[in-house]
């Protein structure tokens, strides 16, 4: 399969498969919006080099948020793009706490590629965290996964310098969100 092809196609499956899906953040975009912004990131981090992972990008909340299985996804593409997107899925049958410590543990224990998902996809939501936060979180609830993120992404860092960047200036930017925020209280 041509790599425009592939990431095409992952592109098609993912908006089929999240479809109706909307993001947190007051302004509710399409949830697929998220998706093509982490293959954005990992394209531009990667000069384009590995499309496997590009698809995987796409679709990596797949499994986890659209019920949609491994062997679907291999079916669909290859067993490469199916191994990546299972290796940066959380299971849903933990407690939020419990797989949010996973997070934290199991990031310097990921390969590479899937390292390069989880920075895209913690920068991609720190972005929207600054741009278009949830109603319901309030400014402890924001710092509190910031911080988290930070965590994360301390066990992801050595991957790949442009999107630890990308996600030192989003952080950046959540901060000084936060700050304007407590100020204006």
């Amino acid at each position: 399969m041509t790599t425009i092809l592939l990431v095409t196609r992952a592109c098609h499956r993912a908006a089929q498969w999240h479809a109706g899906q909307r993001r947190k953040g007051v302004a509710a975009e399409p949830y697929v919006n998220h998706l093509a912004e982490v293959a954005a990131l990992v394209a531009e981090a990667t000069g384009g080099s590995d499309p496997n992972l590009i698809a995987a990008a796409m679709l990596h909340d797949a499994i986890e948020d659209a019920g949609v299985t491994h062997a679907e996804i291999a079916d669909h593409f290859n067993p490469d793009v199916a191994d990546l997107v299972a290796e940066v899925t959380d299971d849903k049958a933990l407690d939020k706490h419990v797989r949010k410590a996973l997070q934290v543990e199991m990031a310097p224990k990921k390969s590479d590629r899937a390292k390069a998902i989880k920075l895209a996809d913690k920068t991609s939501n720190l972005r929207a965290l600054a741009a278009s936060p949830p109603a319901d979180w309030d400014l402890a609830t924001k710092a509190a996964y910031l911080d988290w993120a930070r965590r994360v992404v301390a066990g992801l860092r050595g991957t790949n310098a442009w999107l630890e960047a990308e996600f030192d200036a989003a952080a950046a930017e959540v901060e000084r969100v936060l700050e304007a925020e407590l100020r204006d209280d």
